[in-house]
């Protein structure tokens, strides 16, 4: 006898009835489960397979402060192929060549290698390509191929702001800038997405980019930065990284394209520091006292221990004070103006000014920079650092810095996210990234928008940067890059690089320009003092900066503009001339039509023209100027 008769002899009648019962409803899910298992091995996917990630909900948009969408939620489709029902390889692979974007033989190949059945051929394709392969799979052309509609991401302005945007992953998920840091905003798990508002707006933002991309080119550099911020409010208006990635083709970027450099690559800053060490330094002075310096070409001291400290100049100034020092940008001078604080002192005067701490803008992954302790200080760090070197800095606290300068002597954090909107239009949560604080007197932050000034004379190191009727306060640097094995600084490697707020008196634009690694000319007063005369020319035209040229008219009157609502759709095509991009981009979530538009601004064309009968899946054509 076997060990189941024998277990089964042993039984009472009621066991052997419930073991029959467990034995017949195991057999039934274990049949389930096999039939399902072959189903899933051995037949393709339904063509409309939706992705599972955000089936139900929408994710929010990304928005600029003018409601400018730089984030939009709309539907993609992964093409694929089932392999035994390809009839006619080489003609499908012929007909799928122009629409994908591939050779045919890259399609023939791509499906041979596929171990499986069932492949992706491409993935997140837009509705015009997916409307074209639908049309000849209903001709009967392409047997075997099959879409699988899926939720996907666009990014309207392409470029225009990528680092900051960031981009969503396969499974709808944000992997990187706001779409990563605001990812339970965007996407909560059971409601619609929230709308995050930037404050950057995207016309700065282009032209900021248009600048920086001409200088990657020209000077064949590294990397090139250039931002600018509303002092009073700490809004970052633009802030421009290259070499730059488009969010709609994350696949052909890497992690440098990708890399928001602002707030997250630390450097040491050079001369541009200037402006924050020498004002810890002339407010521990006070207002009496205006201590004059000697620069014969270099500072040199000698230690109580023998060690003999040398910090070369640019030149021979003589006799040089605070303005001075900022106006010709003297090493000597700044150096031994340190000696006249001491070391703790100077240590958190620069911890007020936000050094070794992030600012909480609100970028993911940003640095806090390096501010040493002063434990670990020898004894050339306090005048080396007094120069902008031993110490590392990101742009973001460059920035959030410069407020203090510019508000007289209040310090303004930095935010790049304005406030979060339901998916119902009511705004959520207005987004602060800390309290302003005063760190600085006012006599001296003036005094020091005084000596930037002069920095623009004919004798300053940023006389390029010179806009003849608006008054700029400008600082320039030119910093060696040290290498991190050795430590050593480069005597080839260089990041120029020039600040500026303007309107001098009463500055409401902070621009901030780092070239990385230039080729050929590296001094900050020559390569990056014109480019930011550029932008300020620029920006105090589109942000209406009053300037000499630029008359500002008061009037006590009051407008008021009617909301214009989403255009209608029921029985019959609306009029849609005049209805600016804005407006039309909520059609593209609709699944009953498909809009198709070309250029950017208002509506100028329609077709069908209005007035025609509204069918299901009909295709309407704008065209905008």
């Amino acid at each position: 006898m076997n060990w189941h008769s024998e277990y089964e002899s042993g039984k009472t009648p009621l066991q052997k009835t419930r073991f029959v019962i467990f034995a017949a409803v195991f057999g039934i899910l274990a049949a389930v489960v096999l039939i399902r298992y072959a189903t899933l091995s051995f037949k393709p996917p339904s063509s409309d397979t939706v992705n599972p990630p955000r089936t139900l909900w929408e994710r929010g948009s990304i928005m600029d402060r003018n409601g400018r969408t730089l984030a939009l939620q709309t539907r993609l489709g992964n093409v694929t192929v089932w392999k035994p029902d390809v009839r006619n390889p080489v003609a499908v692979s012929r007909d799928l060549a122009p629409i994908l974007g591939m050779t045919s033989d890259e399609i023939l190949e791509r499906i041979d290698a596929s171990r499986s059945d069932f492949l992706y051929l491409k993935k997140q394709l837009e509705q015009p390509e997916i409307r074209e392969i639908e049309a000849a799979m209903e001709r009967g052309d392409l047997s075997g191929i099959g879409i699988e509609h899926i939720t996907g991401r666009i990014y309207p302005e392409g470029r225009i702001a990528g680092q900051i945007v960031g981009f969503v992953g396969d499974e709808h998920n944000g992997l990187g800038g706001i779409e990563y840091a605001f990812e339970t905003e965007l996407a909560p798990e059971d409601s619609n997405g929230n709308q995050v508002v930037l404050t950057v707006d995207a016309n700065v933002q282009y032209i900021l980019e248009d600048i920086a991309r001409r200088l990657y080119t020209e000077h064949q550099a590294e990397a090139v930065m250039l931002m600018a911020m509303d002092p009073r409010n700490g809004e970052i208006l633009g802030s421009a990284s290259l070499p730059d990635f488009d969010p709609n083709d994350i696949r052909n970027s890497d992690e440098k394209s990708r890399m928001d450099r602002p707030a997250i690559w630390a450097y040491e800053p050079g001369s541009v520091f200037k402006v924050y060490s020498m004002a810890a330094l002339m407010d521990s002075w006070g207002s009496a006292e205006n201590p004059v310096f000697v620069c014969n070409g270099h500072y040199e001291r000698v230690t109580g221990r023998g060690e003999r400290i040398v910090i070369n100049c640019l030149a021979s100034h003589g006799r040089v004070t605070a303005r001075d020092i900022i106006a010709y940008s003297c090493n000597a001078g700044a150096a031994y103006a340190s000696d006249h604080m001491d070391i703790p002192d100077f240590y958190n005067s620069l911890r007020t000014f936000g050094f070794g701490s992030r600012t909480g803008a609100g970028n993911p992954g940003e640095t806090a920079g390096i501010l040493n302790n002063t434990d670990y200080w020898s004894e050339r760090s306090k005048p080396t650092i007094a120069i902008g070197q031993e110490i590392s800095v990101s742009a973001l606290q460059m920035l959030q810095a410069a407020t203090a300068i510019a508000n007289d002597g209040i310090l303004v954090p930095p935010k790049i996210v304005s406030r979060i909107v339901s998916w119902n239009g009511k705004t959520t949560r207005n987004y602060e990234s800390g309290p302003p604080r005063r760190i600085l007197s006012a006599e001296t932050a003036r005094s020091m928008r005084s000596y930037m000034v002069d920095v623009t004379s004919e004798a300053g190191t940023g006389w390029r940067a010179n806009v003849g009727d608006l008054s700029l306060a400008v600082k320039t640097g030119t910093a060696q890059v040290a290498d991190a094995r050795t430590g050593r600084y480069s005597e080839t490697d260089y990041i120029a690089s020039c600040i500026a707020l303007l309107p001098a008196e009463s500055p409401s634009l902070v621009l901030y320009l780092v070239i990385v690694q230039p080729k050929g000319e590296y001094l900050g007063g020559r390569i990056a003092a014109p480019p930011v005369r550029e932008a300020a020319e620029a920006l105090a035209d589109y942000l209406g900066i009053p300037r000499g040229r630029n008359i500002q008219v008061d009037h006590p009157g009051n407008i008021t503009l009617p909301p214009v609502d989403i255009p209608r759709i029921d029985t019959r095509l609306p009029d849609f001339t005049g209805y600016s991009k804005r407006q039309i981009l909520p059609l593209l979530l609709r699944d009953d039509l498909v809009i198709e538009m070309e250029g950017d601004g208002w509506v100028r064309r329609q077709y069908p023209p209005p007035g025609t009968a509204f069918q299901q899946g009909m295709v309407i054509r704008l065209e905008l100027e």
